[in-house]
């Protein structure tokens, strides 16, 4: 295979005059250009990129972890990351995990092993002292509040932005709430749960566990939701559903079956998804595509410095309260 060495002596020129024009180096004579580029197309020259990412200490490759890739949540995360990273030069390596702890390891690895610049961890099944293990081996951030640990994040508040939307239900007189979430383990749902219980002691209202629904991740989930509901002697009187997709599911089932929203079922959802705005879903307003950009420039800042974001979140009233 041709090398440097090689094409500088089809030009007539130095290594180092071949090594500027390959990097687009602006103080090389038109002439010695010229030459070198001949030399290329003659051989066919193809740079070992492997070669050039290990001489600038870089692979321009940003990893990230996402549980699912066809949910609205972590599509639009995508979506900021995937623009900046075009805006950088930059490309992302993605990691459909589903959960799967042996999957997230692997993405840990890739960082370890150099293969790329930094990671992104959307969401994990991992646990965080497994994590720690790995941040000398490149910047590591995270979408949750890690505040208090040694990584940096860009976050909401899901305790306070649960316990907004809460007061905003009781104001409006509910007195029997119940919630939807994707998976009852990880972070933000710790902080969900514990926003819940704190919220019915402090207004002394009674905590019923069947309220509280699982596994709510699409628009058809919604439809298990109402049946279960509907199964019920005390129903809840209106749900907090951490996904705008879900709660337009919920909307469109209990239609079907003759519940009236809000007077039967208050509903509200969360992230303000185009669906929620269509079909007049009050939400709260989570700016995911501002997130991911926000991620994706945490993963490539050159500074070791831990930095933790907190973006807020809106109440947007619309017609299921």
């Amino acid at each position: 295979m041709t090398n440097i060495r090689d094409l500088a002596k089809m030009a007539g020129v130095s290594v180092t005059t071949v090594s500027r024009v390959l990097n687009h180096h602006p103080y090389v004579s038109e002439e010695k250009r010229k030459a070198v580029l001949e030399a290329i197309e003659q051989t066919n020259y193809q740079q070992n990129i492997n070669a050039v990412h290990l001489s600038m200490g870089k692979t321009f490759l940003v990893g990230v972890v996402v549980p699912y890739i066809d949910h609205p949540y972590f599509s639009l995360l995508l979506k900021g990351m995937a623009s900046e990273a075009l805006k950088h030069n930059y490309k992302l390596v993605l990691f459909q995990t589903n959960y799967d702890e042996t999957r997230e390891l692997e993405a840990l690895q890739m960082l370890k092993q150099k293969q790329i610049d930094a990671l992104i961890i959307c969401s994990h099944k991992t646990r965080w002292t497994t994590i720690s293990d790995y941040l000398t081996f490149g910047p590591i951030i995270l979408c949750e509040d890690t505040r208090g640990r040694p990584v940096s994040s860009t976050f909401v508040d899901h305790y306070k932005s649960f316990m907004t939307a809460l007061e905003y239900l009781y104001d409006k007189g509910h007195r029997s709430l119940g919630y939807c979430i994707g998976r009852k383990s990880g972070r933000n749902s710790f902080y969900r749960e514990k926003a819940f219980k704190d919220f019915v002691t402090k207004h002394d209202l009674p905590f019923h566990p069947a309220t509280i629904f699982d596994h709510c991740l699409h628009f058809e989930d919604g439809e298990r939701v109402i049946e279960r509901i509907s199964d019920m002697s005390e129903p809840p009187s209106a749900l907090l559903v951490t996904s705008d997709e879900v709660a337009a599911g919920i909307v469109t089932c209990a239609q079907t079956r003759g519940l009236s929203i809000p007077d039967d079922l208050a509903i509200i959802g969360f992230n303000n998804q185009p669906i929620a705005k269509m079909m007049n879903i009050t939400t709260m307003e989570i700016p995911l595509v501002d997130i991911g950009k926000k991620l994706f420039l945490q993963g490539i800042n050159d500074t070791n410095k831990v930095f933790h974001q907190e973006i807020s979140v809106t109440l947007i009233e619309r017609k299921t309260v």
